[in-house]
């Protein structure tokens, strides 16, 4: 944290903090005049409740009429100090008017702590330490340039001084109490001084913060345009390629031609894949709707295994074993329906013909849980904690040679936590991995 003790903040942050502070300054004057008053409303309260014997007032006129002074100009200040906070939010702009207002007040309320101690005890020894309470409050609440600071120390320094001459002091009193003084005011300065430059550090962070999130809320922004001209601009010449080979396929065709025709349908399925993977994971990272239905996850399943035996020609046994039924859950039935897609997927992917897939579904406490087992390649341990972070190394080949976006298991994580669940994995080298999932039930 830099240190500001003799300078001010530089660079483009200046004007905007000057700005910021003189905001909490003007607000931290309303509240302090508003318990000022309250203060002396109390004071003067007790003068009517206790009788004269007690409170000795007729021995001290000076402060009976400054109790008054205090109560009036307290609610001055509270009233000034709220017409400035207005006008501040109005222009967005702090005027050289509220720093003198602001720079009044603290010397007025360091001068009424200095006043009452002399009035009330005589003694300038014991006026000190209200002046120090004074100084730290100041210190703590208001934020002055650093040249402002020099002149309320000098304004403090004269009225200190004066406040001496007033109490006839000694020429050895005056000069222990002025040495006292001069100590304070270098703690107040430098407790000043340590404040705006915490102060300002705290600012600029917040701002570079809220900055750096601008930047990404464009980029995010950016992101999802150009994902949606990739979609626009590449499914359409992508679907083109492949329906032109599948017209190829209807003539009679040699061995050699079917594999370039193969090929060429893979190489466009894949194609759409990535289209559909970067849209799906930009649709999740900014779509503000996410509409949900109780559903039976037993039926939504259920259809999704068969979808993969029938229209997949799934050659691995895929089976359901539920222990609850029904087994309801807000669910969106799209993207739930990919979750399940792209986990009995890699499932497939990475186990051996003819080996075979479970799926359990069972209740938890107030959770259901949905386990996807399978008994394949298994994940590698240092593979484990990125396997859900998009684009990482995560992403493997197939047994068959199929390949990955990187981005099927983050999708699936998002989808999974809009869902207000959580998915979780298990794995081990050559045994096979289980991705439990936990979401709440639907009671209603």
């Amino acid at each position: 944290m830099d240190k500001h003790l003799f300078k001010n903040l530089s660079g483009k942050y200046r004007n905007a903090y000057r700005d910021y502070y003189t905001g909490q300054n003007l607000a931290a004057v309303r509240v302090g005049s508003i318990i000022f008053l309250i203060l002396n409303v109390i004071i003067r309260a007790l003068y009517f409740i206790f009788p004269i014997s007690l409170t000795r007032a007729e021995n001290f006129p000076e402060f009976d009429m400054a109790n008054w002074v205090f109560i009036g100009s307290a609610f001055v200040f509270y009233i000034i100090s709220n017409f400035l906070i207005e006008d501040l939010k109005k222009k967005q702009k702090a005027t050289a008017i509220m720093s003198l207002f602001v720079f009044a007040f603290s010397l007025y309320l360091i001068m009424c702590g200095m006043f009452s101690s002399f009035i009330s005890t005589g003694n300038p020894s014991n006026a000190l330490t209200l002046y120090l309470i004074a100084l730290v409050v100041i210190s703590i609440l208001c934020i002055f340039e650093y040249y402002e600071t020099i002149i309320l120390l000098i304004s403090v320094e004269l009225l200190f001084t004066s406040m001496l001459i007033h109490a006839h002091a000694d020429p050895t009193e005056m000069v222990y109490n002025q040495l006292i003084s001069i100590i304070l005011l270098g703690g107040f300065y430098w407790i000043s001084r340590y404040f705006f430059s915490y102060k300002a550090h705290f600012w600029m962070q917040m701002n570079e913060i809220k900055e750096k999130n601008l930047e990404i809320e464009r980029g995010s922004e950016f992101k999802s345009q150009l994902l949606g001209t990739v979609a626009h601009d590449l499914r359409n010449p992508i679907a083109a390629v492949e329906t032109l080979a599948m017209m190829m396929e209807m003539d009679a065709v040699d061995a050699n031609t079917q594999d370039t025709l193969n090929l060429m349908k893979a190489s466009c399925i894949r194609a759409r894949t990535i289209i559909d993977d970067l849209l799906e994971s930009a649709r999740n990272d900014n779509s503000g709707e996410f509409i949900t239905v109780k559903t039976d996850l037993n039926e939504l399943i259920r259809q999704n295994i068969e979808i993969w035996k029938i229209q997949k020609e799934a050659k691995n046994t895929i089976e359901l074993v539920s222990s609850i039924n029904p087994a309801y859950a807000q669910i969106n039935y799209e993207k739930f329906t990919r979750v399940l897609d792209n986990l009995i997927g890699n499932a497939l992917k990475f186990s051996k013909e003819n080996s075979k897939i479970e799926v359990f579904l069972n209740k938890r406490n107030q959770n259901i849980i949905i386990e996807i087992k399978d008994r394949g390649l298994g994940i590698p341990k240092e593979m484990l904690p990125i396997i859900f972070t998009p684009f990482s190394k995560a992403g493997r080949t197939g047994l068959k040679g199929e390949q990955s976006t990187g981005l099927g298991l983050s999708i699936v994580k998002q989808i999974i936590e809009k869902h207000n669940g959580k998915i979780e994995v298990e794995s081990e080298v050559g045994i096979g991995s289980t991705f439990r999932i936990t979401l709440p039930v639907d009671s209603d």
